[in-house]
Parts: structure tokens; sequence; C-alpha cells
């Protein structure tokens, strides 16, 4: 059986499996503190009105442990904190999951800068061509260096919650860029 095959099957079924034992009710606030060398991050979000406030709080940073707020029309669903690059310093990504049928996914993702400050990281966007058949559902994880996102294809006589166009799987790798970390889009597997 050829190593990329058996790779995408783990990678199917880790997402799987992340998906039902992480989820996190759409009506609860979120707290977890992501704890690495020297360091930790605790996130909080709470329901405000219509939205979601998103909250970082950077402790143990060595430059700039500022605390970071932002606001989401999504709550947050999950915590990846991943060591990406192999140097044991983790990276923290916040998955977001807009509520409804669709169940749209996003994610925001940063970096600790070797341990000094929490910024953004950029995230490739994929081609308009890669996206047909897209109707939400989306699952994420981190596996072996690569941060995976994949989703149920749907065909155009599908109905909602029944896709029959198999999986739609993006692979990213972390790679520095000039300014900022860049997940670069690095393959697109259909199964």
């Amino acid at each position: 059986m050829p190593l990329r095959f058996l790779t995408e099957v783990i990678v199917a079924c880790l997402c799987l499996l992340a998906q039902q034992y992480t989820l996190l009710a759409v009506s609860e606030n979120l707290e977890e503190t992501c704890r690495g060398e020297g360091f930790e991050i605790f996130v909080s979000a709470r329901k405000e009105g219509e939205g979601w406030k998103v909250r970082l709080e950077p402790r143990g940073l060595s430059s700039d442990s500022r605390i970071q707020t932002f606001e989401k029309d999504s709550p947050p669903t999950r915590v990846l904190f991943e060591d990406m690059t192999g140097d044991g310093i983790q990276e923290l990504f916040l998955i977001f999951t807009s509520p409804g049928s669709g169940s749209h996914g996003s994610v925001l993702a940063f970096s600790t800068n070797g341990k000094k400050a929490l910024t953004d990281i950029v995230i490739d966007e994929p081609k308009a061509e890669d996206l047909e058949g897209y109707m939400g559902h989306d699952e994420f994880e981190v596996v072996e260096n690569t941060f995976v996102r994949r989703f149920p294809v749907y065909k155009s006589e599908d109905e909602n919650a029944k896709p029959t166009g198999g999986w739609r799987q993006f692979q990213y790798k972390l790679r520095p860029g000039e300014a900022a970390w860049h997940l670069r889009l690095d393959r697109v597997v259909s199964f």
C-alpha cells in the first residue's frame, strides 16, 4: 500500500475522531489554556449579542505578551495547539464553525515566533475550482506537521447533508515569509 494513500487514510480517521470528541456546543463559552515549554496562551471566547468576542492572553513570551481581542460572527469550536515546524514550539489554531445546517468552518492561526510574540499566520486561500462542490461541514486537524482542512463534496443534484461527491482535502505546510509565517497550500486531494 503506498505511503501517500496510508497517510490520507490516517488523516481522514483522525479528522473524524477529532470532530466527534472535541466539538464545543455552539451556546457554550470557551476557556482553554494552551501550555508550551516556558509559555502559555489562555484562550477565551464569550457570546456577545449576535457575535463572539475572542481573547488571547499570552504569558511568558520574551518580547510582547500583549492581550489580543477580536470579534467573530461564528463561535469557536476547537483549539489546536501543535508544533508544525518540529522546533518544539507550538502554533495556535482557532477553529470556528458557523451555526446552521452548513456548518461552514474557518480558522485563525498564530505563531509565537520563537516564544517572543504572538502574531498572525497568513493562510493561503484555495483556488475557486478547488472549492467546487463546497457546502460546509469542514473538518480541521494537524497531522505530521501538516495542517489539514477537509470537507464533503456536493454534486449539483445532492440534497443538503447528503453529499455524494466524496471528500476534498487541503494540506498546508507552515513556511516562513518575508514579514509573517504562512500556511502554504501544499496539496489538494480528492477521494
